[in-house]
């Protein structure tokens, strides 16, 4: 199948189909909060990154059938928006909390305590990494994105997209094991 054939049928179906704010745009919205909580590590600059980025992307309506992926868009906003609200405010020593997670009910006590611990450790460890790691490790490992799709939204190559998350899970992985090992 040529490249051609391939642009001129996503191009179609595009417009074909008709984009909806509440459909298409809106269910992102957790990704976007989660991608810019992870950049800003502020819970309420977060939720401005979303709003704002929601306003921008509603006041570019007229172009969303231009977009290969209306998603790629709306995260590399608000990736943008994130970074100079952080830029700002220098979150950079600010922690982001832990997301509660869902636990086993088989699990005892002790095992929850550990699983907290170990997650605790994960996210300080992510957070210690260089913002574009951490953006990576969250595009990646939490929001499930291919190395093509965080390329784009990151404007990078994949092949960097691929050494900078070899990079950051290498450093997650030394200093993790260090600290279980050694208690460093």
């Amino acid at each position: 199948m040529s490249v051609t054939f391939v642009s001129l049928t996503r191009h179609y179906y595009r417009t074909m189909r008709e984009i909806s704010f509440r459909n298409d745009i809106l269910p992102l919205k957790d990704k976007l909060y989660r991608l810019a909580l992870r950049i800003t590590l502020d819970t309420a600059e977060a939720e401005d990154v979303v709003q704002d980025t929601l306003i921008r992307v509603w006041d570019k309506r007229d172009e969303w059938p231009q977009f290969d992926s209306l998603e790629a868009y709306c995260l590399t906003i608000a990736r943008n928006l994130a970074i100079d609200r952080s830029r700002k405010m220098d979150a950079q020593s600010t922690e982001l909390t832990p997301e509660v997670r869902e636990m086993p009910d088989a699990w005892t006590p002790h095992d929850r305590l550990e699983q907290d611990e170990q997650m605790s450790l994960i996210h300080t460890l992510v957070n210690e990494l260089p913002e574009k790691q951490r953006v990576m490790v969250q595009l990646r490992d939490v929001e499930g994105k291919t190395y093509k799709e965080i390329a784009n939204i990151l404007q990078v190559t994949e092949e960097q997209v691929k050494v900078t998350l070899f990079r950051a899970r290498q450093k997650i992985k030394q200093r993790y094991t260090e600290i279980e090992d050694y208690g460093l």
